[in-house]
């Protein structure tokens, strides 16, 4: 059963290419939450770092740990986004809404409802991991040492 919803996938994965630009777009766009975005990085840095829960190697299901990770990134930060910026977005790309909007209610349905439950909360976790930076005026300093090129400093 839940391999033909995988197969319901497919007409939604030739559409990948629209729905790039799409996320590029909002991703580019300052009036969406850096929280949302720290969603796509951290999802980007996962599957670049090369670390994965189930090693590439192993046929089909080396890929699968990475799709996952990148269609619960994107599911989450699209949830995130106002509803007028993105209704801008999809004018501006002139995508279809309704076929948009039946898309993500099929990658919906491909993430099981606790893994969903779960990854909902983490914008707040990091909205508040951001708030707390901001109180204890840690973010400069760590920016600071970040960014400090003198010798004997990296």
């Amino acid at each position: 059963m839940r391999s033909l919803r995988w197969l319901a996938f497919v007409p939604v994965a030739g559409r990948v290419p629209m729905y790039a630009r799409l996320i590029w777009a909002l991703a580019a766009d300052a009036r969406v939450p850096a929280s949302r975005k720290a969603i796509l990085a951290g999802a980007a840095g996962y599957v670049l770092i090369g670390r994965d829960l189930i090693p590439d190697n192993i046929p089909i299901l080396g890929g699968i740990d990475d799709l996952a990770v990148v269609v619960l990134a994107v599911e989450l930060f699209l949830d995130g986004i106002p509803d007028e910026i993105l209704q801008e977005k999809i004018d501006e790309l002139e995508i279809d809404f309704e076929a948009f909007r039946r898309d993500m209610d099929q990658v919906r349905r491909l993430t099981p409802a606790p893994v969903r439950k779960i990854i909902r909360r983490l914008p707040d976790v990091l909205d508040e991991a951001g708030r707390l930076v901001n109180q204890t005026k840690i973010g400069p300093r760590v920016r600071s040492w970040i960014t400090d090129t003198r010798p004997g400093r990296a």
